[in-house]
């Protein structure tokens, strides 16, 4: 099995954060097949990075600029079998391609996601945070499976596919990931959730799969373990999911959300008030962000929904 690694960069301000990822490619056990380096609208970046990788392979974005657009670009310039996916301020352990490729046995798989934990900046996970929420800095969340199983997506840093699908199905919508809309960077996501969906529908019989022996780190700045990031992300959330919600329908676009929102969180909310009554009282905190973090995520899912409503032709 041929599989290309591909790493979306942006900005020299993560240069030893790239550099770190694709030291960690070069290290797996299952030598990747190509490293492909996908860098999005900076020309400075791109020469940079011809001169320290010469034995990768480093292109421009060519489509429209953002996530979406490199990581299409990623999948038209390899040629591997498969082609994997990781942040560029990510690193994998040695092991996390083989067991990517291992989840393709299954000719019926036609995407593995892994295991992504965070790495905190400050050198600890705040006391207020609940794991529930882990999504919110691209990291795997208490109430996936804890095992290998079918999943409805995986998360985009950490995840391969069969490379001719992701073409065969139009690749990466733009307009639903990472953008800047007004001043201020929105923190938009599910680019890989809508892409998921999308295969899974028009591939009958299609399987995602979880694999948590494909395992990443996931290096999470100080400026997003504030409480105002963790409010902000989900609110970003909520108006992604509606986007997802108009391009697949809400019923596959949300039957995941549903079951975490009905399942996990009143869990982890109790489990929260439970461990303030045996003294641990961050535990109110962790239990009081997860409700803020719910009506945060359902009032950015209103609030996209009505303006999609609105702006409808």
């Amino acid at each position: 099995m041929k599989t290309s690694v591909v790493i979306c960069v942006y900005t020299e301000e993560r240069w030893e954060d790239i550099r770190a990822a694709v030291a960690s490619v070069e290290r797996q056990e299952s030598a990747p097949y190509e490293i492909i380096l996908v860098v999005d609208y900076n020309a400075g970046l791109h020469l940079r990075l011809k001169r320290e990788y010469p034995g990768a392979i480093v292109v421009e974005n060519t489509q429209e600029k953002g996530l979406s657009g490199g990581k299409n670009t990623g999948a038209a310039t390899a040629s591997g079998d498969i082609v994997a996916y990781l942040d560029d301020d990510a690193v994998a352990e040695p092991g996390w391609l083989r067991a990517l490729e291992e989840g393709f046995g299954d000719p019926a798989v036609v995407g593995v996601g892994g295991l992504t934990r965070p790495l905190w900046a400050t050198g600890r996970r705040p006391r207020w945070f609940p794991r529930e929420f882990d999504w919110t800095v691209g990291c795997t969340y208490r109430g996936m499976p804890t095992k290998r199983a079918p999943i409805r997506n995986v998360m985009g840093g950490n995840a391969a596919f069969r490379r001719e699908l992701v073409e065969r199905v139009g690749g990466f919508h733009t307009g639903i990931g990472r953008s800047v809309q007004g001043r201020k960077p929105r923190p938009l996501g599910c680019e890989e959730t809508e892409f998921c969906i999308r295969l899974s529908q028009r591939i009958p019989g299609a399987v995602m799969l979880f694999e948590p022996e494909a395992v990443i780190g996931h290096k999470v700045p100080a400026v997003r373990a504030r409480f105002a990031y963790f409010r902000s992300r989900c609110y970003a959330e909520g108006l992604s999911k509606a986007l997802v919600a108009q391009s697949v329908g809400a019923g596959d676009g949300l039957s995941s959300e549903r079951a975490h929102a009905l399942k996990a969180l009143p869990l982890g909310a109790l489990r929260g008030v439970g461990e303030a009554l045996r003294g641990d009282v961050s535990g109110l905190a962790r239990a009081g962000a997860i409700v803020v973090g719910l009506a945060w995520t359902a009032w950015g899912y209103l609030v996209g929904s009505l303006r999609l409503k609105v702006t409808k032709p």
